[in-house]
C-alpha cells in the first residue's frame, strides 16, 4: 500500500508543476501533508514531521544555497563571467569551438545558473561561428551540454547543494566525486557534438539580434580576479573533508581548517570576496533593491522548495516507507541505478533538474540504510547518481531546452534531436563514469 501511496504522490507532483502550473514549493508541501494522513500518521506526528523536516533541512544548506546564488550574481554582473569565459577560450583555442564553449559553459555554470549562462555566453558562440564560417548547431549543444554538466554534478550549484544537504551527504566529498564524473560527463558530451551535433548545419546569422557582447573594458575584472570567488570556497571545503578524514581531533592550525571549511563558512568567504570584482563598490550594490537583493529574490524560490523537499523527506522517514519498501528495493539489486532512474524520470516528466534533483534525495533519504548507503562515500556517491539522472532528458518541458533551442535557430524536432538526446549521452555518462569511480573507492 506504502508503494501505491508514493507512486500516487509522484504523479500528483507532476502532475501539480506540469499541467497546473502550480510552484513546486506548493506540490511538495500539499503532497507532504496529504501523504502523510493517507498513511495514517498521527496528526501531532505530521506536524512534527513537518516543522522538523523544514527546519533541518535548511538549517544546513539555506545559507549555503544563498551564497551560492550570489558569487553567481556578482561575476554574472560585474562582467567576471565573461572573463573568464573568454581566458578559456586563449587557453584552449578558437579553431575547436564546440569543445571550447562547452568548456566555458562547463566552468561559467559551477556560479550562474544554466539559463543564464546561455543568455550571456551564446553571443559570443554566434560571434566566432560566424567568423569560422561554421554550424552553430555542434557549438551550441556542447554550450548547453557543458552548462547542465556542472548545473547538475559540481557544487556550489543549488540543485546538488540541496540534495546533499536533504541526504546529509559531505559536500566535500560530493565535490571529490561529482567533478571527475562531470569531467567524463563533459568529455562525451563534447564528443557527441563534434561528431553528431555539428553535422546539423544551422547559420548563425539565421539567428536574431542576441544582444551584445560585454565590452572589453577596465570595468571588467579579471579572469584570475573573477575565479577566486569560485576557486576559494571549493578548495576550503575539499580541505576540510581532507582533514576530518585523516585526523580524529582537529586541533590548532587543523581546527581553523575545519572551520574555514565548512560550506556555510567557505562560501561566506566567496561573498566576501565578490566585493573585489567591481572596480568601485557602491553601497546600492549591497542594498535591498541592488545586486545582493536581486541575488536574495533568485535564491528564495530554490530554498523554499529545498526545504519543501526535506519536509517530503521527513514525512515519508517518519512513516515507516523505509521498512515497507526497503526489502523490495534491496531484492532489486540495482545500487545507484535506482537513485540514477528515480532522478531521470522526475527530470524527463516535470522538466526541473533542480526539482527532481530535491524530490529525489527526498524520496530516498529514508531508505538509504536499508538499500545499504550509510558511509558518508554512499551517500556522496548516490547524490552523485541523482545529478546524473537530472539531466536526462531535457525536452519540450524545460525551460532551458526552449533557451537552448530558440537562441540556436533550432527548431523542436531538430532541438530533440539534437540537444534531448545529448542530455541523455551526458547523464548516462556520468552514471558509467560514477560505477567506474565506485570500484576503486568502496
Amino acid at each position: 500500500m506504502e508503494l501505491l501511496y508514493l507512486l500516487i504522490a509522484v504523479l500528483l507532483i507532476i502532475l501539480m508543476t506540469t499541467r497546473w502550473k502550480i510552484h513546486p514549493f506548493l506540490a511538495l508541501f500539499t503532497i507532504a501533508i496529504l501523504y502523510g494522513l493517507a498513511a495514517g500518521m498521527p496528526l501531532e506526528a505530521l506536524i512534527s514531521s513537518v516543522n522538523n523536516g523544514f527546519g533541518d533541512t535548511l538549517g544546513k544548506i539555506g545559507l549555503i544555497i544563498l551564497f551560492g546564488v550570489i558569487i553567481g550574481a556578482f561575476l554574472e554582473r560585474t562582467g567576471g563571467a565573461f572573463s573568464i569565459a573568454e581566458r578559456v577560450l586563449q587557453w584552449i583555442g578558437r579553431k575547436n569551438i564546440p569543445s571550447a564553449m562547452g568548456i566555458i559553459g562547463y566552468i561559467i555554470s559551477i556560479p550562474v545558473f544554466a539559463d543564464s549562462g546561455f543568455l550571456l555566453l551564446q553571443p559570443l558562440n554566434k560571434g566566432l561561428s560566424r567568423r569560422a564560417k561554421i554550424t552553430i548547431a555542434g557549438s551550441s549543444v556542447a554550450l548547453g551540454l557543458g552548462l547542465l554538466a556542472s548545473h547538475t554534478l559540481v557544487p556550489p550549484t543549488p540543485g546538488p547543494i540541496a540534495a546533499a544537504g536533504i541526504l546529509d551527504a559531505n559536500l566535500g566529498l560530493v565535490i571529490a566525486i561529482g567533478f571527475p564524473v562531470s569531467v567524463v560527463a563533459l568529455l562525451a558530451a563534447l564528443l557527441y557534438s563534434k561528431v553528431y551535433a555539428s553535422k546539423t548545419y544551422i547559420d548563425p546569422d539565421s539567428i536574431g539580434d542576441l544582444g551584445l557582447l560585454p565590452d572589453k573594458d577596465e570595468e571588467r575584472p579579471g579572469a584570475f580576479r573573477a575565479s577566486i570567488p569560485i576557486l576559494v570556497p571549493i578548495i576550503l571545503i575539499i580541505l576540510k573533508s581532507v582533514a576530518v578524514q585523516i585526523i580524529d581531533k582537529p586541533e590548532g592550525l587543523w581546527n581553523l581548517v575545519v572551520f574555514l571549511g565548512e560550506p556555510v563558512i567557505a562560501l561566506f568567504i566567496g561573498v566576501l570576496l565578490c566585493l573585489l570584482l567591481p572596480k568601485k563598490i557602491e553601497s546600492k550594490m549591497l542594498s535591498a533593491g541592488g545586486w545582493i537583493g536581486s541575488a536574495v529574490k533568485e535564491a528564495a524560490g530554490i530554498i523554499l522548495i529545498t526545504g519543501a523537499g526535506g519536509i517530503f523527506g521527513k514525512v515519508l522517514y517518519d512513516s515507516g516507507i523505509a521498512d515497507a519498501l526497503g526489502d523490495s528495493l534491496v531484492s532489486l539489486e540495482i545500487g545507484l541505478l535506482l537513485p540514477f532512474i528515480l532522478a531521470a524520470a522526475l527530470k524527463t516528466a516535470q522538466g526541473s533538474s533542480t526539482v527532481a534533483l530535491i524530490t529525489t534525495a527526498s524520496i530516498l533519504v529514508p531508505m538509504l540504510p536499508v538499500l545499504g548507503f550509510e558511509s558518508e562515500i554512499e551517500k556522496a556517491m548516490v547524490v552523485v547518481a541523482i545529478g546524473a539522472g537530472s539531466s536526462v532528458i531535457s525536452h519540450a518541458n524545460d525551460s532551458f531546452f526552449w533557451v537552448v533551442t530558440q537562441m540556436s535557430g533550432m527548431n523542436v524536432k531538430t532541438g530533440y534531436r539534437l540537444f534531448s538526446l545529448g542530455s541523455f549521452v551526458l547523464g548516462t555518462a556520468g552514471l558509467l563514469a560514477l560505477y567506474a569511480i565506485s570500484f576503486f573507492i568502496i
